[in-house]
């Protein structure tokens, strides 16, 4: 049999997964920073829990799990349909399971309660490049307060984490509220979800293909133009006297000014509105935020907003949270095609010994000792004496630096130390040798 994986998902070989581990550390170092702390949810969750959270889309995306033995055969007696064949279902992100975990924990924790989260969903979606059905997210969300500080912390968080990666990006910010405005100008507040759902595919489908989605959900034509009118607004400014017999419209531009106060001074990156900024999910009910990276087509690489009351689905009303997802494997792809990552970071070894011969191998075996018991990774190639074998395996390992050791080297303690990025080579003691590493470290 021809061995095989399923389509949207990716074996990771050890370059990849060191890049991987690359960004992940570095996302976790900026979430510690801000003073958020870890939890982990299971693989799997209850479909009571996953179901009607995520938009008609979303319900559509998700991975059942077909219930086992003999509930399974009872089930398949009397024609069922896929719902009574599934009870469980693979995590679609991270959110909704830990609103779930809010709920059920909530003795325990101290309120606004600040978490990250790194770990991956699966979404039956149509594989393409960017688009993974399996995949990982890395989340940071705070729940129990709905002050605009968070939001704001929500777009440094962007930010900080982008900056150290070297990735240019924009931040887009907007808010639900406002788009619920834009619904009540329109006379279509009971269709507002109808709306989000056309308007959210705008970067993929033009503002042509938004009109042809709305009509086809029943949206009447002056609505329609009323709405692609209030898409062209630039700023919250000038949108602010078109929504003015809006309350809710009117709340959601105040929230987007206060979010910009608190960022006035204190990002590097590119923050600006955008008022067709949707976020197809239904939780949201606050600002809203979405990343691109610039100099690459891409689409978003990270996205998230406020939810009043996700919570309240699981029994516990009126909780506040804000969040937002960091998508690690578009991050990836782009760190690839810009060539961002680190020149060390596709290799864990520090420096790989090299014998001559059977004799120089045993004492290069006690050198490799002390080497890693100062705390650095190193390797002994396994057989002494073809140079030419042995440096090709260096190579191969993208290993910073080579310790050749023949009889010289043995009889006088200085071994030859190649730097394998510039050619240079240098006779240094063992211990010299363990000073230069880890201070390059």
């Amino acid at each position: 049999m021809k061995p095989g994986i399923p389509k949207g998902t990716r074996d990771f070989g050890p370059e990849q997964v060191l890049k991987r581990n690359y960004i992940f550390d570095t996302i976790k170092q900026v979430f510690i920073k801000y003073g958020y702390q870890p939890i982990e949810t299971p693989t799997i969750e209850l479909l009571s829990t996953l179901t009607g959270k995520y938009g008609e889309e979303g319900d559509r995306l998700l991975f059942r799990v077909l219930k086992r033995g003999d509930k399974l055969a009872k089930s398949l007696e009397n024609q069922p349909s896929a719902n009574d064949l599934a009870e469980e279902g693979l995590r679609y992100d991270l959110t909704v399971p830990f609103a779930r975990y809010v709920v059920m924990n909530q003795q325990y924790l101290t309120f606004p309660f600040k978490r990250y989260q790194i770990q991956p969903v699966w979404r039956a979606d149509r594989p393409q490049r960017g688009r993974y059905r399996e995949f990982y997210q890395c989340d940071v969300d705070v729940i129990g307060s709905g002050l605009p500080l968070y939001g704001a912390e929500m777009a440094q968080i962007y930010d900080d984490l982008f900056t150290k990666l070297g990735i240019d990006v924009i931040i887009k910010i907007n808010n639900r509220k406002i788009l619920a405005g834009i619904a009540e100008v329109a006379g279509i507040s009971e269709q507002f979800v109808d709306m989000t759902i056309a308007i959210d595919k705008l970067d993929k489908i033009g503002i042509e293909g938004v009109r042809q989605e709305m009509q086809a959900r029943g949206i009447p034509a002056n609505a329609i133009d009323k709405v692609a009118q209030l898409l062209q607004i630039a700023t919250p400014a000038d949108l602010k006297p078109l929504l003015a017999s809006s309350a809710t419209g009117a709340a959601g531009i105040e929230e987007v000014a206060q979010v910009f106060d608190f960022l006035e001074t204190s990002t590097t990156q590119e923050v600006q509105f955008d008022v067709t900024l949707a976020r197809g999910l239904n939780y949201y009910t606050g600002c809203i935020f979405e990343v691109q990276a610039k100099n690459v087509q891409m689409g978003s690489i990270g996205g998230g907003g406020r939810y009043d009351d996700l919570t309240g689905i699981f029994g516990l009303k009126g909780v506040s949270g804000v969040g937002v997802s960091f998508g690690a494997e578009r991050i990836y792809d782009v760190m690839e095609e810009l060539q961002l990552f680190p020149s060390d970071t596709a290799s864990s070894l520090q420096i790989l010994f090299i014998a001559f011969d059977a004799t120089t191998h045993r004492f290069a075996f006690q050198c490799l000792q002390s080497v890693r018991a100062a705390g650095i990774h190193a390797e002994l190639y396994p057989d002494p004496g073809n140079l030419k074998k042995q440096m090709k395996y260096a190579n191969s390992r993208h290993v910073p630096y080579v310790a050749l050791i023949g009889e010289a080297e043995m009889t006088n303690g200085q071994l030859t130390l190649k730097d394998m990025v510039t050619g240079e080579q240098a006779s240094l003691l063992l211990t010299d040798i363990i000073l230069k590493i880890q201070r390059r470290t």
